[in-house]
């Protein structure tokens, strides 16, 4: 525990307060010996870089319970399942200079159940990274992060329609095998008809 305590900068007794309050995991016990790895001194670095950053330990101690809540990698990618997206691995430093002061225990827990992040020990993974920095330009837009997320929560409606509406289509005319082949046509259709609704919307305001 000291030689942890040291390594981390801060003192013993803040150590076992955090353990406390449970903002650390339980160290691995071989007897007596209670053993500490990079695991919990990448914690307790994280903990104190979000102190930094204004967070309070009752908001810390919530974002922790998320992230050892969260989805694991492995559910979040759906394990082997083809996927065009690449997915970004980040620390909660990161995920939090991201999103300058919108990292709340709300943000955290809307994006965990709409499945943009997901966690591999004590890594968050960001399911897409195109998805990543739209959502982080459109913060710095202004645009609350809450409102980015529950926007998202209804793209991801609409996509999952127009998802089974070309797999409708091809699987009427094509084996399913076809599906992964044909899906960036799909794709195209999607992305030349938002552009021009959104021509349509910004003609409306003229």
């Amino acid at each position: 525990m000291e030689e942890l305590a040291g390594l981390a900068g801060i003192t013993v007794r803040t150590l076992r307060f955090y353990r406390e309050r449970k903002l650390i995991p339980p160290p691995r016990r071989e007897g007596r010996i209670a053993w500490y790895d990079d695991h919990h001194l990448a914690r307790l670095r994280t903990i104190s870089a979000l102190l930094e950053r204004g967070h309070t330990l009752n908001g810390i101690a919530e974002l922790a319970e998320a992230f050892d809540n969260g989805r694991d990698v492995g559910e979040l990618l759906g394990l082997d399942a083809p996927t065009e997206e690449e997915p970004v691995r980040l620390t909660p430093e990161e995920l939090a200079a991201r999103f300058e002061g919108e990292v709340t225990p709300e943000n955290l827990a809307a994006a965990l159940d709409l499945g943009y992040l997901g966690t591999d020990g004590d890594e968050i993974v960001h399911i897409s990274s195109r998805l990543l920095d739209v959502s982080s330009a459109l913060v710095r837009e202004g645009i609350p992060l809450a409102e980015v997320l529950a926007a998202g929560k209804q793209v991801r409606e609409h996509a999952d329609a127009l998802a089974e509406l070309f797999r409708s289509l091809v699987l009427r005319h094509a084996p399913e095998e076809d599906l992964q082949r044909l899906r960036p046509l799909a794709r195209s259709v999607v992305e030349a008809e938002l552009s021009l609704a959104l021509d349509r919307h910004l003609r409306k305001q003229d």
